[in-house]
């Protein structure tokens, strides 16, 4: 009869028990069995759980590291209940990326096996992984597999990204390396680009709602800032340091975003689901400002090469000229009269030449000390300055408004305080009122309310009374005697 035992694997088949008897023993007479030696139970133990436990996946904390010089490791797995023994040799864990240590919680696979000298009981580790890694892994997959599937991955949506913006929104934290890395990049390329900084955190809890906050106020601000594009980026870490990017809410935030967004995270091993739902993956945060920034190098070889064209031109009209001249000089006749006329003409058409050189070099030399103008108007220091004037002008007029705003709010609380004030009970108690309860405090209203003899309390402006009923004055029914 065979049996079947549920392992991680998968439901796997037991041999016949009669496989653990040693040859020559007979179940039907049930005669006693051969006597084996210690190895050769062992033996037969190791065969039965290898072959029935060809591959298992076991979540423990790790115990008893030991790291011997052969470069195998010997551990313990242990939960709340139980531990496990487990060995993994050399050529096994040089592929961890990762040093375990004591505490550590970790998933590993294997086999399991006796280790026949001790007859112990373990499990040969053919690799293991952190278990947080692990988990943010198989979220990771999941969460990609869901949001490909809706659409938010496909080419078809995503917008285009250039390299000559005017403005560009960036979206890290103001402290980090990206940072520093994009403003050197767009200095060094394009110093003109004006760049707008949403500060965030980019790993922690709070990150991914910072992360959708900021792209959500870069693009209810961007007619007013005249932002033309986002970069969301970050440097390289672990799948838990880069997880605010990995987060549903963030890849929805980008996904709706009117403005086009590129995804810089990391280095260029490192993918996030911010680099699959991004109109544009960069494999890191200066990569993505060489990807959107023009090079002010090509600005230059243009002008150069507009300046040859023209001094081409120039060339090319003064050849023409003498050339014309030269079919003049052919076409003379030898008589005296015509040769002095041509002569004459010949002088004219010189004058005039050289007067037209002139003037053409002239207008020539007018043209580029006019884009020279302003190609110097157009300085990116100028622009700087300017804009460093107009972000003085914007602060003092921010400072102003905050002023004046907290004064409106000052004189609004005056006179919600006075008029809460007016209509005070307690200021109606100062003009001489009083509020009278019973002993179930119950306010009373009418004299019927109590009977002789019941204790009530009276509250004054200042202080209250206790007081007993002695005699009542029903109140008189003013309807009936009109």
């Amino acid at each position: 009869m065979k049996q079947r035992f549920a392992a991680m694997s998968g439901w796997v088949k037991l041999r016949p028990m009669s496989t653990l008897y040693p040859p020559g023993f007979d179940t039907a007479t049930q005669e006693k069995p051969a006597v084996l030696s210690v190895s050769s139970l062992n033996r037969l133990a190791r065969s039965l759980l290898e072959g029935n436990f060809p591959a298992v996946r076991v979540e423990g904390e790790i115990s008893n590291l030991a790291q011997p010089g052969s470069g195998h490791w010997y551990l313990s797995l242990k939960d709340s209940k139980a531990q496990l023994r487990c060995a993994m040799f050399a050529n096994r864990n040089r592929q961890v990326r990762f040093r375990p240590a004591n505490g550590q919680q970790v998933i590993v696979s294997g086999r399991l096996s006796i280790y026949e000298a001790r007859g112990d009981y373990q499990l040969i580790v053919d690799s293991m992984e952190a278990a947080g890694d692990g988990a943010l892994q198989r979220a990771f997959e999941a969460l990609k597999a869901k949001l490909d599937a809706e659409g938010l991955f496909a080419e078809a949506g995503k917008q285009p990204v250039g390299n000559k913006y005017r403005h560009i929104g960036i979206i890290t934290s103001p402290t980090g390396a990206a940072i520093r890395d994009l403003l050197s990049v767009f200095k060094r390329r394009f110093p003109a680009i004006q760049l707008t900084l949403f500060p965030v955190s980019v790993q922690g809890q709070q990150a991914a709602d910072e992360i959708v906050a900021a792209l959500a106020s870069a693009n209810r601000l961007a007619d007013k800032l005249g932002i033309e594009a986002l970069i969301l980026g970050r440097g390289g870490g672990s799948l838990e340091d880069l997880q605010a990017f990995n987060e549903e809410s963030v890849a929805r935030a980008i996904h709706a975003s009117k403005l086009p967004v590129t995804s810089a995270v990391g280095h260029e091993i490192d993918f996030s689901i911010a680099d699959f739902v991004a109109d544009l993956r960069a494999p890191t945060p200066s990569a993505a400002a060489e990807l959107m920034s023009p090079s002010q190098d090509d600005y230059r070889e243009q002008l150069l090469a507009i300046q040859n064209l023209l001094e081409q031109r120039m060339r090319l009209q003064l050849r023409q000229a003498e050339q014309q001249l030269k079919n003049l000089l052919r076409h003379l006749t030898r008589p005296d009269r015509r040769l002095q006329d041509y002569a004459q003409t010949l002088d004219r058409l010189e004058t005039r030449l050289l007067r037209a050189q002139g003037q053409l070099r002239q207008g020539k030399q007018s043209s580029l000390e006019q884009l020279q103008r302003r190609l110097t108007a157009n300085s990116p220091r100028r622009l700087l300055d300017n804009s460093g004037q107009r972000l003085e002008r914007l602060q003092q007029d921010l400072q102003q408004a905050i002023a004046q705003r907290c004064k409106d709010l000052q004189s609004k609380l005056a006179e919600l305080s006075r008029g809460l004030h007016a209509v005070s009970p307690l200021n109606t108690l100062a003009r001489g009122y009083s509020l009278t309860w019973d002993s179930r405090q119950r306010l009373l209203r009418d004299s019927s309310d109590v009977a002789v003899g019941d204790e009530i309390s009276t509250r004054l402006a200042r202080g209250s009374l206790q007081a007993r009923v002695i005699a009542l004055d029903p109140a008189e029914d003013k309807s009936s005697e009109s």
